[in-house]
């Protein structure tokens, strides 16, 4: 079972960060920034889960949402990991998604 901590910590600080930004923040940027990733990572969630279906694109819900459209992307995204059968995800999926809530954070600028 692959251990997925790195990525939960990771999408968890990001999330607290959009939460606890100003309005002004999220709307110069930010929210979009993380409603992006939040729909990559739940459509890569969405592709170990039932690959042979297209992935749904998560709705904007607004910017005071996106926080938490966050972080169930990110642990859906790291349960589908921790469960996807032998070969199906290995460390090396995980490995990208972290570096991709690493690098969304720093252009949302939190």
């Amino acid at each position: 079972m692959l251990d997925t901590t790195e990525l939960t910590d990771a999408v968890e600080r990001f999330s607290d960060r959009l939460r606890a930004a100003p309005q002004s923040r999220l709307q110069r940027g930010a929210a979009a920034e993380g409603l992006a990733l939040a729909r990559e990572l739940a459509a890569r969630a969405q592709r170990l889960e039932t690959p042979e279906e297209r992935p749904r694109t998560m709705p904007d819900a607004g910017v005071f949402a996106v926080a938490d459209q966050l972080l169930v992307a990110g642990r859906d995204l790291a349960e589908a990991l921790r469960l996807a059968p032998e070969g199906a995800a290995d460390g090396t999926g995980r490995d990208a998604a972290v570096a991709l809530v690493r690098e969304a954070a720093a252009r949302a600028g939190l």
